[in-house]
């Protein structure tokens, strides 16, 4: 005996929303992610340069704003104590420094800077530059 609530049609998923569900989530994941690629400075007025090339490996990064205010690693680092912040973070073989001085930044304070870094052993430096075609 058929009870007169049951129907004929066959029973059927429909995954068109669910479907439209993980697409949303997918582009809201990419899109974050497109935010995360490079945040290691931070923003400064780069000067440019023809010559740029890139560096790999670069685990430190020191950012000189235009006031003269030193960032090592987006963690405000002051001058006097330069050498004993980078330290701690230097790997036992030679690591590549990232200076990236604003374009504004007084050119004295820039070299003051490197001739700090450059007492301490195994460290190349590298200074940032805008490419320019």
């Amino acid at each position: 005996m058929r009870l007169p609530e049951e129907s004929d049609r066959p029973f059927s998923l429909n995954i068109i929303s669910a479907i439209d569900v993980i697409f949303a989530i997918l582009a809201f994941f990419i899109l974050s992610s497109l935010d995360l690629t490079r945040s290691r400075g931070l923003p400064v007025n780069l000067p440019p340069a023809v010559t740029a090339s890139a560096q790999q490996n670069t685990r430190i990064t020191l950012t000189l704003a235009v006031d003269g205010t030193i960032f090592l690693n987006r963690q405000p680092a002051p001058f006097a104590d330069l050498e004993n912040a980078v330290r701690p973070l230097l790997a036992p073989d030679e690591t590549t420094i990232l200076i990236e001085a604003d374009e504004q930044t007084n050119h004295g304070r820039v070299v003051e800077v490197i001739d700090r870094l450059r007492k301490l052993e195994g460290v190349k430096i590298a200074i940032a530059v805008r490419e320019t075609p």
